[in-house]
């Protein structure tokens, strides 16, 4: 049995702070096949309370988080004009190593974003 398991967080660099309650999805990718296999909300330190894939779910393979970005910059007051300019935002990433903890995370401002595989 694979021992990995998938986390992520959520910084909000344009204020300095964790970005709370923000919504994500998690997707396998197989082909063009795409199956929903978690959602989540931050908590206040901008972290899922488990794993988004805990190791008795995780596989090896492709996959996608979708960050629900402009829901969370509406509701924290920095959205600007509609139509945002980042709303939905989509990391896809592999993962190779069935015994890895892998990490995620999305450091977002209203106008960027980026990220990395942490530890």
């Amino acid at each position: 049995m694979a021992e990995g398991y998938l986390t992520t967080h959520v910084l909000d660099t344009a204020r300095g702070v964790p970005a709370a309650e923000l919504r994500i999805l998690l997707y396998r990718l197989t082909g063009e096949r795409r199956e929903m296999v978690a959602e989540m909300r931050t908590n206040a330190d901008g972290r899922t309370d488990t794993p988004i894939l805990p190791a008795a779910r995780f596989e090896t393979g492709s996959y996608e988080l979708i960050f629900f970005a402009g829901d969370y910059l509406r509701a924290s007051g920095q959205a600007g004009d509609e139509p945002l300019f980042l709303d939905e935002v989509p990391i896809r990433f592999g993962m190779a190593e069935a015994d890895a903890h892998y990490h995620v995370p999305l450091l977002l401002s209203p106008y960027g974003y980026s990220t990395y595989r942490g530890s």
